[in-house]
């Protein structure tokens, strides 16, 4: 696994659950409002890397008061050796809550079918038809996405998806848009966007005009 961060305890990241948080190295999509811009390479800063050994190690000591682990990015399903290192953590009795795009399906598939996962939050982006766009990925596979959705939706698991509300680079008519792509009956929660630390000049400085709606 190729680990940029560790977080020993967190209170926010994994609903009703004290958890520790890890960060992967490496994106397929390159949002402007990514406040975790530098996970975005695939290879990333050597400086930051963090042994997996270490970090099971160090979950394996903290198991007995944080029975939960966030494993976020990045995106971590680009990771071949992801299932490996969930089955790691699952060998030490604890919760798994996965962050993802969803641009990887066949992954998540594996990982619910194997039951390595507790809790899926995945990002709902943007409208359909502005994915390609506001990901920075003109071959983005929206069927992928939506196949993922379809999968989360189905899984049995607690699970949520979430949108950054970016007013710069959205209207109200797109996130009512954004709202309808979500399955019935799966929640559904905005984020904020937090301009100080985006990944994009522009959007820090507050100088993108408002999206025309589509």
């Amino acid at each position: 696994m190729n680990l940029a961060g560790f977080v020993p305890l967190s209170l926010c990241d994994y609903p009703g659950r004290v958890a520790s948080v890890v960060f992967t190295q490496g994106c397929n999509f390159q949002c402007p409002w990514c406040h975790n811009g530098h996970l975005i390479p695939l290879e990333g800063d050597p400086v930051l890397r963090i042994p997996e050994d270490e970090v099971v190690a160090r979950l394996a000591e903290r198991r007995n008061r944080v029975s939960s682990l966030v494993v976020s990015g990045g995106e971590p399903t680009l990771q071949p050796a992801l299932p490996r290192f969930l089955r790691r953590v699952k060998e030490l009795k604890m919760d798994v809550k996965l962050d993802t795009n969803g641009s990887r399906p066949h992954v998540l598939r594996e990982l619910l079918r194997e039951r390595l996962l507790d809790y899926v939050a995945m990002d709902v982006k943007a409208p359909w038809h502005k994915y390609d766009v506001l990901t920075g990925n003109a071959c983005c596979d929206v069927a992928a996405v939506q196949e993922s959705m379809s999968l989360i939706a189905r899984a049995g698991v607690p699970h949520s998806f979430r949108t950054t509300r970016v007013d710069p680079l959205l209207s109200e008519h797109e996130y009512g848009r954004i709202r309808l792509q979500i399955p019935p009956g799966s929640p559904h929660t905005w984020q904020p966007f937090r301009p100080a630390t985006c990944r994009d000049a522009a959007l820090r400085a507050g100088c993108i005009p408002v999206s025309p709606s589509a």
